[in-house]
């Protein structure tokens, strides 16, 4: 199966139908009517009987009726949050949607907004997601899978509880380095966060606070967490009590540390961390060793030390390593009641509401009495409301907000007033699942089939982007997760093998209007023919290569077809004839492209499987004019194995000649030919000939030689003669039918 359907909700959509001031359900399924003639045009071979559009209702009945069973499982919830922002969009934004500090989608710089939202509980699964990867090693690209694990982000360490001075609960600090406690000398906590909102009331800093906090506002993660930031933050006039030798830590807010990371608060080491350093010497606060790595003094060098060691200044700790450190004082902390091992995690839950009309409304009714209340399943799709009356900026708010005709409703419950939920969901999770669909397409029962998902899935080989590693890709592996914890799949990764496409660019740039580089398919199309352009973006280079359109030539490709296509007209011979009778030469060249080109595919280097197609009708030709002749057997069998393995790039081409061979039905069906093993044996093999493993002399060997006559055939050569009188020979190497390598005395 090679099925294809069209991710159609979302912000690209949006945008340009209020660009144009269109409906976006009639601007989106305009455009997809365009590219679906441009596929077929360009002999896309996908099963055209399984489209769908996520934008369907009868597809997005099906993200409506997940959302539930994740909903119901507690894996589906709300909460007040510092969310992405994108000024722009006017919508939040997950942070696997935040690149560089700015929105994927516009790339205007994202800032924080405090808002209530849906989440998905993806960290439930974050165990499972990295040691699930042990299934995918060799599958997919290592670039992918380590993309996934530096975003999980897992580490051990310990939960280390400080008492804080006029605060009644201690503060719990996640640490990779509990060995490294003695060394802590003072506090940080996100200058954002809850933890010192609080901390500032009656401190007498309220006002320094709220001025440093209102001018890193606008700051972005990224920006924040940059090395090259110079470090900056206000004293709190708190302080911490260091759970291990009693010290007095001040506690600082600064914009170094989140608030999404653990409790939003760190204990800082910074004799062995370089930002907590680079802190410190800019607030002139104290540094204290306690692991001695043989490195220079981080107090003269600027430089800490992060390395493994022997404990110093740490008290019982003294002399141990890192490892025996750790054990030891996670230990004592657990016994004291002030701390555990713990694991942390850089992953947080998916943020999956936005504030925009086109996307699948979230399926939940806000009743005073109630609470919230799932609408029922029955009532499932709950469709948009008509675009037409609605302003669809971006506002901030959801424009569903102002359809006050859907908006109203009576609970399900207690049939009291209530209103529906007007966000709507991340596109990403129309994604996340499509792939169960394809089988079973048009069930309106149910999203997809038991038998129908025995039968296919999981997928054998997914093709997607590299830019997806920790988007689509993760929330695929998440969702199947889910769905095989409610039984509903017997596997839990969706995705067998991965490729990672490149893209065709111009220049060496992205192709864009504004970049003024870019290149229509179909006045390529127009100029050059289907087959010679598809032709040309397969041999340009394997499929995971980026593709530079202006390195391309399609004029060649046109040629190249042309003379494949005169083979076809040449043949004399009748179809059925008997090929074994035909000239060996020619038909061993016929079933060695037959063998590469077919390993070729399987390996994905398409590119390779042309080039062994030029072989194969560059030998044709010179059989059929200076060989052979045209009715000579080999003839045959050769172009018509050049018209199958053409017919994977070049389609119509193929099937023109397929006719011109006198074949009925199409190429398509024809099956890939048969290997002759026998005919894969190479009339002759270059040895090469080497003194002391350096080339000499090379000979044209039978491949079943064996040593005792290469080495015979070798000798006798004259040039070895010649270089071997009046010296010793020590020993000879022979490796039949490849090598000798005669070893003599200096």
């Amino acid at each position: 199966m090679h099925p294809i359907a069209w991710d159609a909700f979302g912000l690209p959509a949006e945008n340009a139908a209020i660009k144009r001031n269109e409906d976006p359900k009639i601007w989106t399924y305009e455009n997809i009517a365009v590219q679906k003639a441009s596929m077929r045009r360009f002999a896309c071979s996908f099963d055209w009987d399984r489209v769908f559009n996520t934008c369907d209702p009868e597809y997005y009945t099906w993200n409506q009726w997940l959302f539930l069973q994740l909903y119901e499982r507690g894996l589906a919830y709300r909460k007040d949050s510092a969310v992405n922002w994108c000024p722009s969009c006017q919508t939040v934004l997950a942070n696997e949607q935040v690149v560089a500090g700015e929105c994927e989608r516009c790339d205007t710089a994202v800032t924080k907004k405090k808002l209530n939202q849906w989440y998905f509980k993806i960290t439930d699964y974050a165990d499972r997601l990295l040691d699930d990867m042990a299934q995918l090693e060799g599958k997919w690209p290592e670039k992918v899978l380590m993309m996934q694990r530096n975003w999980i982000g897992r580490s051990s360490g310990a939960n280390v509880s400080f008492v804080i001075e006029g605060r009644t609960e201690p503060v719990t600090v996640y640490t990779t380095r509990p060995d490294t406690l003695f060394g802590a000398t003072f506090m940080v906590v996100a200058v954002d966060s809850e933890l010192a909102a609080e901390l500032a009331v009656g401190s007498g800093v309220e006002s320094e606070f709220a001025t440093y906090l209102e001018k890193i506002k606008a700051d972005s993660d990224i920006d924040r967490l940059a090395t090259d930031r110079p470090k900056t933050g206000t004293f709190l006039n708190r302080f911490a009590i260091n759970p291990v030798n009693g010290s007095k830590l001040p506690i600082w807010a600064s914009d170094y540390v989140l608030a999404d990371y653990g409790t939003g608060a760190i204990m800082a080491v910074p004799a062995h961390d370089q930002r907590d350093l680079d802190f410190a010497r800019a607030m002139k606060l104290p540094v204290v060793v306690v692991v001695d790595t043989g490195e220079e003094d981080p107090n003269i060098s600027g430089i800490a030390t992060g390395g493994d060691g022997v404990l110093v200044n740490s008290g019982p700790l003294n002399g141990m390593n890192k490892e025996g450190a750790i054990a030891a004082i996670n230990a004592q902390l657990e016994k004291d009641g002030r701390g555990k091992a713990a694991r942390n995690y850089r992953l947080r839950d998916w943020l999956v509401s936005r504030q925009r009309y086109w996307g699948t409304p979230i399926p939940i009714i806000h009743c005073p009495a109630c609470g919230e209340v799932p609408v029922p399943a029955d009532q499932l799709p709950l469709t948009l409301p008509h675009a037409e009356g609605l302003d669809l900026k971006p506002k901030g708010t959801s424009p569903l907000g102002a359809a006050t005709d859907w908006v109203n409703v009576k609970c399900p419950k207690c049939a009291g007033d209530a209103n529906r939920d007007t966000d709507t969901m991340d596109t990403f999770v129309d994604s996340s699942w499509y792939y169960l669909r394809y089988p079973s397409s048009t069930n309106h029962s149910e999203p997809f089939s038991k038998q129908d998902i025995q039968t296919w899935l999981p997928v054998d080989q997914y093709v997607g982007g590299v830019t997806h590693a920790i988007l689509h890709l993760l929330y695929s592996r998440f969702f199947t997760k889910v769905l095989n914890d409610i039984g509903m799949l017997d596997f839990n990764e969706p995705f067998t093998r991965l490729l990672n496409q490149g893209m065709v660019v111009m220049d060496g740039s992205a192709m864009s209007k504004s970049r003024g580089n870019l290149v229509r398919l179909s006045d390529e199309l127009e100029h050059h023919g289907v087959d010679a352009i598809r032709l040309s973006m397969v041999f340009a280079g394997p499929p995971e290569d980026d593709v530079d359109w202006s390195d391309v030539s399609p004029s060649g490709s046109v040629k190249f077809l042309s003379r494949a296509w005169r083979l076809s007209g040449d043949v004399t011979s009748a179809p059925g004839i008997d090929f074994s009778t035909g000239d060996i030469s020619l038909r061993k060249a016929t079933h060695k492209a037959l063998h590469d080109a077919d390993f070729a595919v399987e390996s994905f280097r398409f590119n390779v499987a042309v080039a062994r197609v030029m072989e194969l009708v560059n030998a044709t030709r010179k059989a059929i004019d200076s060989g052979p002749g045209s009715a000579d057997p080999s003839v045959r069998e050769a172009v018509e194995a050049i018209a199958i393995m053409l017919s994977l790039v070049a389609p119509f081409t193929a099937e023109e000649m397929w006719e011109r061979l006198g074949h009925k039905p199409s190429v398509a069906l024809a099956g890939w030919p048969a290997v002759d093993p026998k005919l894969l044996v190479a009339d002759a093999i270059t040895a090469v000939v080497q003194i002391n493993g350096k080339i000499k002399d090379r000979l044209d060997v039978a491949p079943t030689i064996t040593d005792a006559e290469l080495e015979a055939q070798a000798l006798a050569l004259p040039g070895i003669v010649d270089a071997l009188k009046g010296v010793t020979v020590a020993k000879i190497i022979t490796r039949a039918p490849k090598i000798v390598n005669i070893v003599i005395n200096s």
